[in-house]
């Protein structure tokens, strides 16, 4: 079985019976979209997967031993840079440590975390487009603190290098927060 595939088979055992937040759209959807940006983007398989893995640690049973032993170190260190390492922390906290982490975090985690941005963004785009600024009542923090997140988490992305994907979160939270 290719990576991709066990990737997929893997995260949407995990997230079973997981929601979109606020919704009624299963959780699988948000990392098979970020492995699908990542493969449009051109990247690697094993980046795709990575993608598709991304939030299995934060937000499933699945170890960072699992991710290893399953998939290879590398692919197990993306998904690492790109889980919060600390749920018990305040958001703000563990915003601010995301921001600081990825000013500095190799290239192919920046990317991964990139791409999960960007799904995020188009998602509430898209729910703001059905159901108007209500949108942003599910989320613990409103939309100046969630502007605020994503303009810093951008500012860390493209301190190293830019990238395409970079551009395109870029365009997508201007577009977002001019509303």
């Amino acid at each position: 079985m290719d990576v991709i595939e066990k990737a997929l088979k893997t995260a949407a055992k995990a997230h079973e019976k997981q929601y979109r937040k606020g919704t009624d759209i299963p959780y699988i959807t948000h990392p098979v979209a970020v492995g699908m940006i990542l493969m449009k983007a051109g990247y690697s398989e094993e980046l795709v997967a990575a993608g598709i893995l991304h939030d299995t640690v934060e937000d499933t049973n699945l170890s960072l031993q699992d991710i290893e032993q399953l998939f290879g170190r590398n692919i197990a260190q993306i998904v690492e840079g790109c889980s919060e390492s600390d749920k018990s922390l305040s958001w703000e906290d563990r915003k601010k440590h995301t921001i600081e982490y990825l000013r500095t975090a190799p290239e192919e985690i920046r990317v991964v975390a990139c791409a999960d941005k960007l799904h995020n963004i188009r998602s509430i785009s898209g729910d703001i487009e059905l159901f108007g600024d209500q949108v942003w009542e599910r989320f613990k923090r409103g939309k100046e603190q969630q502007k605020w997140y994503y303009t810093h988490v951008i500012e860390s992305l493209g301190l190293q290098s830019s990238f395409q994907l970079l551009d395109e979160l870029k365009l997508e939270v201007e577009r977002l927060f001019k509303r």
